[in-house]
């Protein structure tokens, strides 16, 4: 796929058609020197056959009017070409003119540009400052020329980079949205680039998960904006899903592709993964992609995704977020615990406070929370069928049209089933293999390792 540059395009227009008016312009100016000089010899002729002038008064006769001649010609030739230079410097300056004024009507379209590889080494600082690293590639901070910061997204693996590339254009280089990242720009080449906008306050994973390691005080996401966030990113896939000429999944949601702006708004990003589908199109056969934790049953199925398995992932986010740590977590006395299955438990039992992240205290009230979890648990039905859409969860959230949201009824689900969390009393721990030994737990991943077992393979990602 070749993409080309609408000012370079422009530029090649008018410098063809402004050489085709130079060669016009040689070519007139040659024939009127060959007119006049043919008019001339028979105009000397003409008088020495008719008059029969001596021969010293028809040369001096002769010279005068050859001087004359060329002089007017001199004159002709000075006049136009400095015609031809006004002429030229005022389609210059159009041109300059309507090359300024698409730029910024494209800006202010929010099209991206293409950018050249000096441009992005200039503005990263020849790509010095690394703002994050990710399966798919290295983010870079730069200040473009006019101020604007950007994160200049480069794309690693030679065997995704294109694919990835052409999937990341296609879905968001037209999507309009608030809660979306909007694409400034890209570079083609090797390696390719992506710039978008810069977000001061980075991924959201840093905001609800604690970390021994950083102990500021803004690394705690208070519970409204948590909430808030929640809602922001619900409406960006169903802007995705529903509002788009061509329905877009986004095929990884997760914390670390959710990014907050200057007041912490939910902006959801990284659409590398991102599958196009007709508004028609009801389902979507492809490889395995995503992140462990966050895949929805069909992936292991082999039945096809749909949208609904962004609902899936959305709803382990929301309950991430509701909680403070992973879906997906091995305790301390080695077994794995799978938040959705506790929610569930708690939720049943009427103690779903004790589910929220402790670091949040007093802060939260018990009506959102439940809400929230409900809302979680929904959209985590191993039936992609019994989800609720992600316009209904948008109203949900908002209470706009519903009122109190119930908990889906219980069910056994294929994870819990593949986390075999109950075989630990037979020294088996997840997916079959031992046990893990007390004491390695406490850090959690958004990715595991393929090496646990052959089933976890299907959980990951790429």
């Amino acid at each position: 796929m070749r993409f080309k540059n609408t000012d370079d395009v422009q530029g090649s227009e008018d410098g063809a058609s402004e050489r085709r008016r130079r060669m016009g312009s040689k070519k007139a100016k040659v024939l009127a020197i060959v007119v006049t000089c043919v008019v001339l010899a028979a105009a000397e002729v003409g008088l020495y056959l008719c008059f029969r002038l001596s021969r010293p008064f028809y040369l001096s006769t002769a010279a005068v009017l050859a001087v004359t001649v060329l002089s007017l010609l001199l004159l002709l030739h000075c006049t136009a070409g400095r015609a031809e230079r006004m002429a030229a410097r005022r389609a210059l300056d159009d041109g300059e003119e309507l090359r300024v004024e698409y730029s910024f009507f494209r800006k202010v379209a929010g099209l991206p540009r293409k950018f050249s590889f000096q441009a992005l080494a200039a503005a990263t600082d020849d790509f010095q400052c690394v703002a994050g690293r990710g399966s798919s590639g290295t983010v870079f901070r730069g200040i473009l020329d006019d101020g604007t910061q950007v994160a200049v997204k480069r794309l690693g693996g030679a065997e995704h980079a294109d694919k990835e590339f052409k999937a990341e254009v296609s879905a968001i280089a037209g999507a309009q949205h608030v809660n979306l990242a909007r694409l400034l720009g890209f570079c083609l080449g090797a390696p390719r680039f992506l710039v978008y906008e810069y977000m001061e306050n980075g991924s959201l994973d840093r905001w609800i998960f604690p970390c021994a390691n950083d102990r500021r005080e803004r690394s705690c996401l208070p519970w409204a904006r948590r909430y808030q966030v929640a809602v922001d990113v619900a409406k960006a896939l169903a802007y995705l899903h529903h509002d788009c000429r061509a329905k877009v999944m986004h095929m990884d949601v997760k914390p670390e592709n959710i990014l907050l702006d200057d007041g912490f708004r939910g902006i959801l990003s990284d659409f590398g993964l991102s599958t196009l589908a007709g508004k028609e199109q009801s389902r979507v056969v492809t490889t395995v992609r995503g992140t462990a934790g966050y895949l929805a049953p069909e992936w292991l199925l082999g039945t096809g995704v749909t949208e609904k398995s962004d609902v899936y992932s959305y709803g382990m986010v929301l309950l991430e977020m509701v909680a403070g740590r992973r879906c997906l977590r091995a305790e301390e006395d080695g077994r794995w615990s799978y938040l959705p299955k506790i929610a569930g438990e708690m939720a049943r039992e009427g103690r779903l406070m004790e589910v929220v992240d402790r670091r949040l205290g007093d802060e939260v009230e018990e009506a959102a929370v439940r809400r929230a979890v409900h809302v979680a648990l929904w959209c985590a039905q191993e039936r992609a069928g019994a989800r609720p859409s992600m316009t209904r969860v948008v109203e949900m959230l908002e209470g706009r049209g519903v009122g109190e949201v119930e908990a889906p009824p219980p069910a056994d689900t294929i994870m819990v089933d593949l986390l075999a969390l109950d075989d630990h009393a037979r020294g088996v721990g997840a997916f079959g293999m031992p046990a893990r030994a007390a004491g390695r737990a406490g850090v959690s991943s958004s990715v595991l390792s393929k090496g646990d077992s052959f089933a976890l393979s299907y959980l990951s990602g790429r």
